[in-house]
């Protein structure tokens, strides 16, 4: 079993989660045709593919910005459980869990199994400011 959780940008926490315990190849994309389907710019539409020999995934880069394995910039690795891919530069982190860790990750995150709608935007890459909201007692309401 491998499970593939989105991270947030910011808090590093699974937005979204992905389970897989059959399946020889996982590729990741904005294709619809890849298993793991994100929708972000720097994403390519087939962008990395995971190839499961044996008892080890192999990452694959496919895409034209890159991918990135804990930090470092690969064409072809193997990959290790609790390992990070972040998709380009700047975009999404991916992280790997494997076998009991998968297991574990699911359990710990109960409310991520249930994907984004397949048609939503993903939160952006870089973090925004949240204003502060005026209190009720300055709010004057007014009838039309």
């Amino acid at each position: 079993m491998i499970t593939l959780s989105l991270l947030h940008p910011v808090k590093q926490v699974p937005v979204q989660v992905w389970t897989f315990s059959d399946e020889p190849v996982i590729r990741i994309g904005r294709s619809t045709d890849n298993q793991v389907i994100l929708y972000s710019a720097v994403v390519s539409r087939h962008h990395v593919e995971l190839r499961r020999l044996g008892a080890v995934w192999e990452l694959i880069n496919l895409g034209t910005n890159g991918t990135y394995l804990d930090g470092k910039l690969v064409q072809q690795s193997s990959v290790r459980d609790g390992a990070v891919i972040r998709l380009a530069r700047s975009g999404p982190n991916i992280q790997i869990c494997m076998g009991e860790a998968a297991l574990r990750e699911l359990s710990e995150h109960p409310q991520t199994e249930q994907p984004i709608e397949p048609h939503l935007e993903l939160p952006s890459m870089i973090p925004t400011q949240v204003n502060p909201t005026v209190p009720e007692e300055q709010i004057e309401l007014t009838e039309s």
